[in-house]
C-alpha cells in the first residue's frame, strides 16, 4: 500500500468511526430494525439456506436481531472468530450462542470451532465495511480479515457490505489486496453492484 492511499484510507476511517459515535440510541435502533427488513428480504430473494454474517458492535448497523432471527427460522448462519494470523475462523449460531469480546475487541460466539473452509458451504456472504463505493469496492477497518478471506475463496457466492446509508459512497481509496462486494445492504436499502456481482 503506498503512502498516499494508506493515508486516505486512516483519514477516512477516522471520519467515519467519528459519525458512526455520534448516532443517537434511538438511531441505531432504528438502523438495526431496518437492517434486519433489508436482510430478510435479501435472504428469501437469493434463497439462501446458509449465510454468514458478522456480529455487530454497538456503533455499527445492527445484525444481532437478524442472526437471532435467521436462526430460529432453521438458517445455518456462520459468525466470524478472528485469528492472529489474519485469517477467520467460523462457529453456527445457535439460539443461546455465548458471545464474548473477540481478538481485537469485536465481538464473536463462544462455541465449536469451524476452519475458514467452512466458508465454502454458504450461499451469501454478509460482511462489515466503513464504506463501499459505487463500483463496489469495500472500505474496511484495515486488518485485512475480510480481504483476505474473499481473495482466498475459490467459488465466491453473493457478498453485500452492511453499511449505513451515508456510506455508499462515490470512491474509496484502493488497494490492489482491495476486494470488491457485489453490493450493499443498509438500514433503507439494498443495492446490487453488478459490475462485480460474484
Amino acid at each position: 500500500m503506498t503512502d498516499a492511499i494508506g493515508d486516505a484510507k486512516r483519514a477516512l476511517r477516522a471520519d467515519l468511526r467519528e459519525r458512526r459515535q455520534q448516532r443517537s440510541q434511538a438511531s441505531l435502533e432504528t438502523a438495526e430494525a431496518g437492517v434486519k427488513q433489508q436482510l430478510d428480504a435479501l435472504v428469501a430473494a437469493t434463497g439462501a439456506r446458509s449465510v454468514s454474517c458478522f456480529l455487530s458492535t454497538p456503533t455499527e448497523p445492527g445484525t444481532h436481531a437478524f442472526v437471532t432471527d435467521a436462526v430460529s427460522r432453521g438458517i445455518r448462519v456462520l459468525l466470524p472468530i478472528t485469528r492472529a494470523d489474519g485469517l477467520l475462523d467460523w462457529a453456527v449460531a445457535t439460539p443461546d450462542v455465548d458471545i464474548a469480546e473477540g481478538l481485537f475487541g469485536l465481538p464473536e460466539p463462544v462455541a465449536d470451532v469451524l476452519s475458514p473452509l467452512a466458508l465454502n458451504d454458504v450461499d451469501l456472504l454478509l460482511i462489515p465495511a466503513a464504506a463501499v463505493d459505487r463500483t463496489g469496492m469495500r472500505l474496511g477497518w484495515g486488518r485485512g480479515f475480510f480481504d483476505k478471506t474473499l481473495g482466498s475463496m475459490e467459488k465466491c457466492p453473493p457478498v453485500y457490505a452492511v453499511i449505513f446509508d451515508s456510506e455508499l459512497v462515490d470512491e474509496v481509496p484502493r488497494d490492489l489486496h482491495d476486494q470488491p462486494v457485489s453490493g450493499v445492504v443498509t438500514p433503507t436499502q439494498t443495492i446490487t453492484l453488478a459490475a462485480h456481482a460474484r
